[in-house]
């Protein structure tokens, strides 16, 4: 990414970076997260007073911004994103659903996460993780505190999640679960090992209490697992930045996964026809030919590591310098193998100073020994390059050019999730995807996400099931017929087909983001590059940053390319 013009910070820029530091101060698990020094060791407190204090840190700067004028076009992007992130980010905290919200990828029950991103290789490392390990009790309790209070208060997480939420935690804190397995890597003296052993202990403690406070609240749950339009709505504006006509968008996801449908039946016809089955169409028979292949199959989550090392590191050194502008600090990029066996692939990003690189992370369930490269390479290219680490190393990179939360902070997941998506079907543009087997995979992707669509918004606003793509045609959705659905458009494993299901009903209104998202990058692509070059256009549109899909239009016009 060519570097942009030097900016004279502005009032507003000042604010916004204030702004960051204060967010560090309150949230150190965020800090970490973020690359931001000096809280390493310390825990973050998710009690209603400390939510309080961070809520009113987002009104305070509301205030203050509109104290000050626009100096730049970018200021104006800067004043709209703000808007709209923190006056979301308010309104969730006034009716508790951020306090409330129990999921199993992305709530508080997670905070263990931040571990991934701690430095461990020295014994002085290991001294402030202890220190963070042993506050984890008490970062527990703290949003104890919050779900007891919100509970009272008529807000509750549906009863299947809390139920849910109890199992993970206890998995979390059994005998070889994850902060066993963490402390047993501990470096340094006898001593310093064995402090190491007792903080992990302790957090281990800490989510077998908190465990036992996610049952208590199940008797005054919601059975439910839909949350209603109401809800619904809120969370799909948190996730995209924008509001979208729901049935509008219910029935575009049903004529999208139709048309995915057809395209990747004609990838299966020609894989079958290969493999010389007789099987036509079927793409589970292609599915099972592409298993069966050996020269696809790796072996052991070292063979996982290696192969994703190589793949992302390919597709960095040929994609800089001709479709992408790839800065050097970018053009590192570690593949790691995750050890808590939820069986997620994410990334982490890198840290404000770049000195710890972007991160594709493999969380490997427990007995997975084998893997399917061509169902996966598609994942490579979203978490790496031309996917998250492209985008969001990009974003860091502009902090001094932008402002820090810009750079940092602003994060709004159809921008980034819907660009990694765009990412995978550009692959395949570009050529990287020309293989039958690699192409069967990214359309299984692309499939699973049109899905999420449908099935995400139809179950939370009870609206009728799609005629012709399931065996319920017309009728409600429920748990059971969402599975089936599931079942019939998913390509996974049962054990990562509930975990993704669970997922929808935890966390309503995230995973339409990605095809949504999708949608709208290919859409401002259309509208602004057409069929040219659009070089500039991503240059552009990654040096913005995430941004609410609201704000992105008006950020990104043909002047600015």
């Amino acid at each position: 990414m060519a570097d942009s013009a030097p900016r004279t910070p502005s009032a507003l820029d000042a604010l916004a970076d204030a702004y960051v530091d204060d967010v560090a101060r309150l949230d150190p698990f965020a800090a970490t997260s973020l690359g931001i020094s000096g809280y390493d060791a310390q825990v973050t407190d998710y009690s209603p007073a400390a939510n309080a204090e961070r809520t009113q840190l987002a009104r305070t700067l509301l205030a203050r911004i509109a104290e000050v004028p626009d100096a730049d076009a970018t200021d104006a992007t800067t004043r709209a994103a703000l808007r709209e992130r923190l006056g979301l980010e308010i309104e969730l905290a006034e009716r508790r659903l951020d306090a409330s919200a129990v999921n199993n990828l992305a709530s508080t029950l997670q905070l263990r996460d931040v571990f991934d991103q701690m430095p461990t290789e020295t014994a002085e490392d290991w001294e402030i993780i202890s220190e963070r390990l042993a506050g984890v009790p008490r970062s527990l309790a703290s949003w104890a505190e919050s779900l007891r209070e919100a509970a009272a208060h008529g807000v509750i997480a549906a009863r299947r999640q809390l139920v849910l939420g109890a199992e993970q935690a206890r998995g979390y804190a059994a005998d070889g679960g994850f902060f066993d397995t963490f402390a047993a890597g501990a470096v340094g003296t006898e001593a310093q090992r064995g402090r190491a052993s007792e903080a992990a202990d302790a957090a281990a403690r800490g989510y077998r209490e908190i465990a036992e406070v996610l049952e208590t609240l199940v008797p005054q749950a919601p059975e439910a697992d839909a949350v209603g339009r109401d809800a619904y709505a809120l969370q799909s504006r948190v996730f995209l930045g924008t509001e979208i006509d729901l049935e509008e968008t219910y029935a575009w996801g049903i004529e999208e996964l139709t048309r995915l449908v057809a395209e990747q039946e004609q990838v299966a016809a020609r894989i079958n026809d290969r493999a010389g089955n007789g099987a036509g169409t079927s793409v589970a028979a292609a599915r099972e030919a592409l298993n069966q292949d050996p020269s696809r199959t790796l072996h052991g989550t070292q063979a996982l590591r290696e192969w994703m090392q190589e793949l992302s590191d390919t597709a960095l050194a040929e994609l800089a310098g001709t479709h992408f502008d790839i800065p050097e600090p970018l053009r590192r990029l570690e593949c790691m193998i995750a050890t808590t066996g939820s069986g997620g692939i994410y990334y982490t990003g890198p840290s404000e100073d770049l000195s710890r690189p972007g991160r594709m992370w493999w969380d490997v369930p427990a007995g997975t020994t084998e893997f399917r490269t061509w169902a996966e390479t598609t994942t490579v290219y979203h978490e790496g390059v031309p996917g998250h680490h492209l985008q969001v190393g990009t974003q860091v990179m502009q902090a001094a050019t932008l402002n820090r939360w810009r750079g940092l902070l602003c994060w709004v997941s159809g921008h980034g999730e819907g660009w990694a998506l765009y990412a995978e079907r550009l692959m395949e543009q570009l050529g990287y995807l020309d293989d039958d087997g690699d192409r069967m995979g990214m359309l299984e992707a692309q499939r699973m996400r049109a899905g999420r669509v449908v099935l995400d918004i139809g179950l939370h606003l009870g609206l009728p099931m799609p005629t012709g793509l399931a065996a319920a045609d017309g009728s409600a959705w429920t748990y059971e017929s969402a599975w089936d659905f599931m079942s019939a458009h998913w390509g996974i494993d049962e054990a990562q087909q509930r975990f993704e299901l669970h997922r929808y009903l935890g966390w309503p209104g995230q995973a339409p983001s990605y095809k949504v998202g999708q949608r709208e990058w290919e859409t401002l692509r259309a509208d602004l590059v057409g069929d040219g070059d659009p070089r500039a256009f991503h240059r552009r549109a990654l040096e913005l940053g995430s941004l609410p899909l609201s704000v992105l239009r008006s950020a990104l016009t043909p002047d600015s390319l």
